[in-house]
């Protein structure tokens, strides 16, 4: 539960300003909020098919109908406006725009062209995702992101709706969590598609940096007006004992979670480090010439997403062959301590901090924004009709003043977005965890803001938090 805040000497509590043009945001993805997918020419996704195979998501949920945003978006908009935001992180869902044999769905880009025209509207800045997790099912039957193609057709979806909305969306990610496409996908089968072969997420993770580099070229050749990012699921990776076994150990998840990514992006090259612990898996022979100077095309903002940092040490004789990370079985990962979300995930915001100030540190990065930060509890409307969900209004009060000692130490952070806005189908938990600031009854949709949204725009009218003690 948060405490009072920190007070100086004479008892004014210290009052943690941000910019004055800080975007206060909350984030979304399709699939999780949309429902309707079978509405107005929407094709099957990759999660559609994984959520109705037997098994793979807890209580057998699907997003068929989740919490119904495809026909409610203009009251969700209205309960954006009264928390305040001034942005909204959405997904564009490729499957109800664009097969993936060429064709443009004319009615799914008209129902974000509402979405974007009435954010607008509302004073609230659309920033757009092109791609979070719902590839469509015909580009999986044809290879999926172990294709080459994908990324080609990749480029052409981000060609269509940048045609569409690229006068009035202000900023575009072109993926989100590529970590978790390749490597819960396609390496441990936890996620959609479901496959298990680590060889295969190595070559997920170049072409899914490959479509950033053909969607990178399309949306600026269609000329859009808003900036040009993608959002990484960064973490801060520590190890638990100063050994060099724990370090070693450390330096191989960091080069699997962060550098994987952020080296081709910002410095036009796969770390040495990581392409040789994965030379048993593959010689990395799929990438081609002209591929890096693709995917280092200049960035007009970086967005990381931020949970949890990791606690690591030596493998010793412990061996987890479930390991998402390839060519890193057996390190072992331990909780840091202190309390856990209902995710069972490390509350530290120190985490969030420090990668915002590596970021800062070892790459020449753009603007930064923190484009998912939350946590899962679980939540109940009590008879009053409030949800007093004290432990998120905490958990979101330590991180913004941890990104706010960020910046006080000189890092160049733009916004941050809550995950999430609405309570949502948490891909293979289902319905059982909710992060959102607004609650959804589930079986009648009915949404209330709960304590954490309440907070969170009395927060964005200030412009600032006390500090937390």
């Amino acid at each position: 539960m948060a405490g009072p805040a920190a007070q100086t000497s004479t008892g004014t509590p210290v009052e943690l300003r941000f910019p004055k043009n800080f975007w206060w945001g909350a984030a979304t993805a399709a699939y999780q909020i949309e429902g309707a997918v079978r509405a107005a020419g929407r094709a099957p996704s990759i999660w559609d098919t994984f959520s109705a195979a037997p098994g793979r998501v807890a209580g057998g949920d699907t997003g068929e109908h989740a919490t119904d945003h495809y026909h409610r978006h203009r009251h969700d908009v209205d309960l954006m406006a009264e928390l305040g935001l001034t942005a909204y992180r959405f997904s564009v869902a490729w499957p109800r725009v664009r097969t993936g044999t060429g064709g443009v769905n004319q009615a799914g880009l008209a129902f974000y062209d509402r979405l974007v025209d009435d954010l607008l509207a509302a004073d609230i800045q659309p920033v757009a995702t092109l791609y979070h997790w719902d590839l469509p099912q015909e580009l999986e039957d044809a290879g999926g992101w172990t294709h080459r193609d994908t990324a080609a057709r990749f480029g052409e979806y981000a060609a269509v709706v940048a045609a569409r909305l690229g006068d009035r969306v202000r900023m575009w990610n072109t993926l989100n969590e590529p970590w978790c496409s390749a490597f819960l996908g396609y390496g441990i089968g936890v996620h959609a598609p479901g496959r298990r072969d680590q060889a295969a997420a190595l070559r997920a993770v170049h072409h899914l940096l490959l479509a950033h580099g053909h969607g990178t070229a399309a949306l600026r050749a269609a000329g859009v007006t808003g900036g040009v990012s993608l959002a990484l699921n960064g973490g801060t990776v520590r190890p638990r004992r100063d050994t060099p076994a724990d370090r070693a150990a450390a330096r191989r998840i960091d080069g699997l979670l962060n550098r994987i990514f952020l080296d081709p992006l910002l410095r036009g090259a796969y770390p040495a480090d990581v392409l040789a612990d994965t030379a048993a898996l593959t010689d990395w022979s799929f990438v081609r010439d002209g591929d890096l100077a693709l995917i280092a095309a200049r960035l007009d903002a970086l967005c990381v997403n931020y949970y949890q940092p990791d606690l690591v040490s030596d493998p010793g004789d412990h061996h987890d062959p479930g390991t998402p990370y390839p060519g890193a079985e057996g390190v072992r990962f331990h909780p840091t301590p202190g309390p856990v979300t209902a995710m069972g995930w490390s509350i530290d915001p120190t985490g969030l901090r420090d990668l915002l100030l590596r970021l800062t540190r070892d790459y020449d990065v753009p603007p930064l924004y923190v484009a998912e930060n939350g946590a899962a509890y679980p939540d109940e409307v009590t008879p009053d009709g409030r949800v007093r969900d004290v432990e998120r209004l905490d958990y979101l009060h330590r991180h913004l003043a941890a990104a706010h000692d960020a910046i006080t130490a000189g890092v160049d952070l733009r916004g941050y977005f809550v995950w999430s806005l609405l309570d949502n189908f948490e891909w293979a938990y289902g319905y059982d965890k909710r992060f959102g600031l607004i609650h959804v009854d589930y079986r009648t949709q009915r949404r209330t803001v709960k304590d954490s949204g309440r907070w969170y725009g009395r927060a964005i009218a200030r412009g600032g938090v006390d500090r937390p003690r």
